[in-house]
């Protein structure tokens, strides 16, 4: 072999092992220390919010959408859940959402509506056009100032028919909502429109073991409690809640795990 080509093959053959051991020796300590290099870093998920989204304990009919939630989850989302039932913007206590604070979460979901529609004459009532708006702008002036990125969620539908036509009492507020999401900069989750599609297109007699529809609820429409769900339905509920995850922030983008076959599948 000529003198020339005898270097030229020594010096490739010399970047070769460089690149390899310079590869070796940067692979080293990842191995070393047993973390996968590309493993997702842990976010937590704070829940605030009314009975819709709250937990509850075994055995008891009720379920929140917070509390299925995290079957949707990828293992390094984390939720925390203070969401608590009869709570509206105004009456939601401070030392829950202090906690939700200090927790310091990468995202604070904050649904509420049910409870400030009720009548004007109760204390957790708001008005959609006023105080309503005014509450949901300090929940994410607060969430920001604590280093979180809050996410407004519209509230979820009752299930209420009439004339085989799903009812819609609580629009002012959704629409409430939208409008302080887009005056804010927030990321929305609109779940009370997503939620009334699903109930529209499955119809009620289908969606009927969703909710408890047991009697004895007075700021119902139709009979029955169409409003608190049934483990079921909050699956459902949750699962809305999980699709819309990844439109909200690059770091919710491979943040869920949403099995197929359900009933919210076209």
């Amino acid at each position: 072999m000529p003198s020339f080509l005898i270097c030229i093959h020594k010096a490739v053959t010399t970047a070769c092992l460089s690149l390899l051991l310079a590869g070796a020796l940067h692979a080293a300590p990842a191995a070393a220390s047993g973390v996968t290099p590309s493993a997702p870093p842990p976010l937590t998920l704070a829940l605030v919010g009314d009975s819709t989204v709250a937990n509850y304990p075994p055995g008891h009919p009720r379920r929140g959408w917070g509390q299925l939630l995290p079957e949707f989850l990828a293992p390094n989302v984390n939720v925390l859940n203070e969401a608590r039932g009869g709570r509206s913007t105004k009456s939601f206590e401070a030392k829950y959402w202090t906690r939700v604070l200090s927790a310091k979460p990468d995202f604070i979901f904050i649904q509420f509506g049910h409870n400030d529609s009720h009548a004007k004459d109760k204390p957790e009532a708001t008005d959609a056009a006023t105080d309503y708006r005014d509450n949901l702008r300090r929940y994410v002036t607060e969430a920001r100032a604590a280093g979180a990125t809050p996410v407004l969620v519209t509230p979820v539908s009752r299930r209420t028919f009439r004339k085989g036509q799903l009812t819609d009492r609580l629009a002012p507020y959704a629409d409430a909502m939208r409008i302080v999401a887009t005056e804010t900069k927030t990321p929305l989750v609109d779940l009370h429109k997503s939620s009334a599609d699903l109930f529209t297109r499955l119809g009620e007699a289908a969606t009927d073991d969703w909710t408890l529809n047991n009697a004895g609820q007075p700021d119902q429409t139709g009979p029955g409690d169409r409003t608190h769900f049934t483990e079921t339905g909050a699956r459902e509920i949750a699962r809305l809640v999980a699709e819309a995850l990844p439109a909200i922030d690059p770091r919710l983008v491979g943040a869920t795990v949403i099995p197929s076959g359900s009933a919210v599948s076209p």
